[in-house]
């Protein structure tokens, strides 16, 4: 199951055939997400998916600064071949302590919903602004099609002319099988599931297959565009570029940035950017190059990675696809290549001296599909942690192993170095906060005056360099954000000044009831 949602600052009137808006005046913005089992087919190959209303990618949530968002999701899922419980999680929306249960992270923060059961979400957005999105947090599921788009006075506007849900640009891969079919391979064969095709706003081809229309975005010659680019994927990253056209990046994760132009982008999965394209070409059809990188064709032999495409279509030009060859963007000397280490935040703020350090070396055995932090796989707890924070445990010696669960006191810097000795690349996410990206993959430069603040960020060959706060006393889920890695144990829990949580954290009595109805469920729906 998939979900995927953006929050904009702007408000419309549509949402490309789905509307959830709300008057700018109104402070509270009510939305409403039926989960249900339907048919889908982004890539011409039909299969029952798991959908926030109906919909492939979900429908894209768009709210304003200072908005409180409430989300009511109904769980009408049906189909038993995939996860029939549920539980949202709405990334990179800060979360403050009093409403840590809120997050969606299943057996850190709360327990996921069985089918005909409904959980609302309320979610101050404050001053926060940016481009989020939300997908189901439960095990593999929003592999099935549960993912969406989200985002909330912007410094940057004179940059751009349009800034709607029109704007909105997803990446995503997608299957033909079900997330659980996928992970019983995975486990068995110790391949990471490769990708049927490569998605660009919810479109796609695979060999073989027929070929669909290509997803186009129109635009008017003469106008700036600010494109909130989000990768929904479960597992892939794409180089991202558009024929003859250059992209100015305005935002990373929710942190507005120092305009930075390049051709070329690659972005990891839950990762976002706000890009500036300006029309200024002639009027025509442009590809719009959707490149999955670094997948292995002989794994799945309908991947075709220069099918995962769009067309920038400008106003007077003919319906019809480019002209110009297929090509993976810029490439060479042509390149300019947006580099992590090179974003400056439009706000700087340097990052602190940490209080505590902390490694984290991710590895795989041999023949044993469990990544391992440290060389403990994370198996989530049958009781949330919340749930047992709450209950008075709050000491180190509360928590299994297995819960790779690290307890800090309040207000204090955290520095957390990610070695990743294979090479493998894990775009690791931490819930609630963002964090100051020290040492980016690819470096050699240590920032602690400027560097950039965002929510997930890629490992690689070596290490990187990450620092956050501990001001939010709560169980924090920090994992990587390929969704397979995770559910083989690749994640762990920041308990940040735990003790006090019981003083600040009073969930509501539906809260309370998740935990004893899911428990009562049968496995079979849960």
């Amino acid at each position: 199951m998939q979900l995927s949602a953006l929050f904009l600052l702007a408000l419309h009137n549509s949402v490309r055939g789905a509307t959830v808006l709300a008057p700018a005046a109104k402070p509270t913005q009510f939305v409403t997400l039926d989960i249900v089992n339907g048919p889908v087919a982004p890539d011409g190959f039909t299969r029952i998916g798991v959908l926030a209303n109906g919909t492939f990618p979900g429908p894209p949530i768009v709210a304003t600064k200072g908005q409180t968002l409430v989300v009511k999701v109904n769980n009408k899922l049906t189909n038993d071949t995939m996860r029939l419980s549920t539980s949202i999680d709405f990334d990179g929306v800060f979360i403050d302590s009093d409403n840590v249960f809120n997050t969606g992270s299943p057996f850190v923060t709360t327990c996921p919903f069985g089918p005909g059961e409904s959980y609302t979400y309320t979610l101050p957005l404050g001053n926060q602004t940016g481009s989020f999105w939300y997908h189901s947090a439960l095990s593999v599921q929003y592999i099935d099609g549960l993912r969406g788009t989200v985002d909330p006075d912007d410094p940057l506007a004179h940059l751009y002319d349009i800034d709607d849900a029109s704007t909105v640009l997803t990446v995503a891969d997608w299957w033909h099988n079900t997330s659980t079919s996928g992970l019983v391979s995975y486990l068995a064969t110790h391949i990471n599931p490769v990708a049927d095709s490569g998605l660009f706003n919810g479109r796609g081809r695979y060999n073989g297959g027929p070929e669909i229309e290509y997803a186009a975005v129109s635009v008017v010659p003469g106008k700036r565009y600010r494109f909130r680019l989000i990768n929904i994927s479960a597992r892939s990253q794409f180089f991202f570029s558009i024929d003859n056209h250059t992209m100015t990046v305005i935002e990373a994760d929710g942190v507005a940035t120092e305009p930075h132009e390049v051709n070329i982008l690659l972005i990891h999965t839950g990762q976002r950017y706000s890009i500036v394209v300006a029309a200024n070409q002639a009027v025509g059809n442009y590809w719009i190059n959707a490149v999955i990188n670094n997948e292995s064709p002989t794994h799945n032999l309908n991947l075709n990675s220069t099918l995962s495409r769009g067309i920038l279509r400008y106003e007077g030009a003919l319906d019809e696809e480019p002209q110009t060859p297929l090509t993976e963007g810029p490439t060479g000397t042509d390149a300019v290549m947006l580099h992590e280490w090179e974003i400056v935040p439009l706000d700087p703020i340097p990052a602190p001296e940490p209080d505590f350090n902390l490694t984290f070396n991710t590895f795989m055995p041999a023949n044993i599909t469990a990544w391992q932090i440290n060389n403990i796989s994370y198996i989530p707890p049958s009781v949330p942690t919340l749930v047992r924070v709450l209950q008075g445990e709050t000491q180190q010696m509360d928590f299994n192993e297995t819960e790779n669960t690290f307890l800090f006191p309040t207000n204090k810097t955290i520095q957390v170095e990610i070695v990743d000795a294979r090479n493998e690349g894990h775009p690791f996410h931490l819930h609630g906060m963002n964090f100051w990206v020290i040492k980016s993959n690819g470096s050699d430069i240590i920032n602690t005056v400027n560097p950039i603040r965002r929510d997930v960020c890629n490992t690689g060959n070596g290490t990187i360099i990450l620092r956050f706060r501990t001001d939010k006393p709560g169980p924090w889920s920090f994992h990587c954000h390929i969704l397979y890695h995770f559910a083989v144990g690749l994640g762990s829990v920041i308990g940040a000044g735990l003790d006090r949580v019981g003083n600040v954290v009073h969930p509501t009595e539906a809260w309370e009831r998740l935990c004893p109805a899911y428990d009562a469920l049968p496995p079979g729906e849960q």
